[in-house]
């Protein structure tokens, strides 16, 4: 299953269907909700059959349903996927496939250009995260990404033969010494596995999963590169499972996720209450993309309305049927928001799509923050 990145989200936001409109096709294919294939398939037609009634007749969207009917029904391998995006416009020649170990929410648009905001949402709730977990004897590494576990490293040392299975003393008598020089050489020899696993497979966050007597120790050892995405800790057994392990990362990459948001839609909102570098609000938003003005989008999970855009200059406005900028007519879109997302990759914008934020809700579900 090959890798969605960010290069790869803006390269394909920055695709125009030149001879008819790009079909964006986003399933929740995910075998724990639809156990039966055939069930996919029911789902799958419902939405095919919404799509052709907007498509009206159109020759090359008319192909990409079916290709995508065909897709569903002949070739696509469930055992490792949760959720698929595709991508298609057959009078262009495009066919597009993204397949997730992440579910997605089903949605289908018809647009000039394809509708990655699922995408982008998907890519920055599953940054890369890494997980070190250790005791006085083990030590593992894992890195997941996507949902999917990409690397994994594994480190035992046996306590020495002075001491006892509790490590703490022999029959002979104390030695908490032995202990104490064993257990500090294998923190930093932990420490060191995880820097070179960061070194193949660099994550965006690390999550410490280790006894509060040694966890404080084991942060103080990691490279100050690692010290620096340190996320949390984590409440499982240095002998959990897999699954148990990346649902408790996830537990706390979310978490992060929901600060990182909550400090831009403050940002935001403080810039809008001055007048300064900020603008709240759907229609000023994409008056500001289109004067390359922002620096980054900000828009509410889930957050859909219908718009227009000029064809003449391209631009985006939340009112038509006339372009305010050069005159020229303008042509109704079916999610401006949509529109706006991708407008704002092209441009090489930052775009954060937040959850749940009621502050951002309060200011339209949209804003900016402006380079000037």
């Amino acid at each position: 299953m090959a890798a969605i990145t960010e290069a790869a989200i803006r390269e394909l936001a920055s695709i125009k269907g030149e001879r008819a409109p790009i079909t964006s096709c986003y399933l929740d294919v995910d075998g724990r909700r639809l156990a039966r294939h055939k069930d996919l398939e029911r789902e799958v037609d419902i939405l095919l059959r919404g799509a052709r009634s907007r498509a009206d007749g159109d020759p090359s969207v008319s192909a990409d349903l079916k290709r995508i009917e065909a897709y569903v029904h002949n070739d696509l391998d469930r055992s490792r996927v949760r959720g698929v995006a595709i991508f298609s416009c057959s009078a262009d020649g495009l066919w597009h496939v993204v397949e997730l170990a992440v579910p997605v929410r089903n949605r289908l648009v018809l647009n000039e250009t394809p509708a990655v905001g699922q995408l982008e949402s998907v890519l920055q709730e599953n940054e890369p995260i890494g997980v070190l977990m250790a005791d006085r004897q083990r030590a593992r590494m894992f890195v997941f990404e996507l949902g999917e576990l990409v690397e994994r490293s594994e480190l035992f040392e046996e306590v020495p033969r002075e001491t006892d299975t509790r490590g703490t003393r022999d029959r002979r008598g104390d030695h908490p010494e032995i202990l104490e020089a064993h257990t500090q050489q294998h923190l930093r020899n932990a420490a060191q596995v995880a820097f070179a696993v960061w070194s193949q497979h660099p994550f965006a966050h690390l999550a410490i999963a280790a006894p509060d007597d040694l966890a404080g120790q084991l942060e103080a050892d990691l490279h100050p590169y690692l010290r620096k995405r340190l996320c949390g800790r984590l409440s499982v057994p240095v002998t959990a499972d897999h699954a148990e392990v990346l649902a408790a990362a996830q537990r706390v990459e979310s978490e992060v996720q929901r600060e990182r948001e909550a400090e831009v839609v403050d940002r935001l909102r403080a810039a809008v209450s001055t007048g300064r570098k900020g603008v709240a609000g759907l229609a000023g938003t994409v008056a500001a993309l289109g004067d390359h003005r922002v620096d980054t989008l900000v828009v509410s999970l889930g957050f859909s309305a219908p718009g227009w855009r000029c064809r003449g200059c391209g631009r985006l406005a939340a009112i038509g049927r006339r372009c305010r900028h050069c005159g020229a007519q303008m042509v109704e879109v079916e999610d401006l928001v949509e529109d706006a997302i991708e407008e704002a990759l092209t441009q090489s914008c930052r775009v954060e799509i937040c959850v749940g934020n009621a502050d951002l809700d309060v200011m339209g579900r949209a804003g900016a923050l402006l380079r000037y």
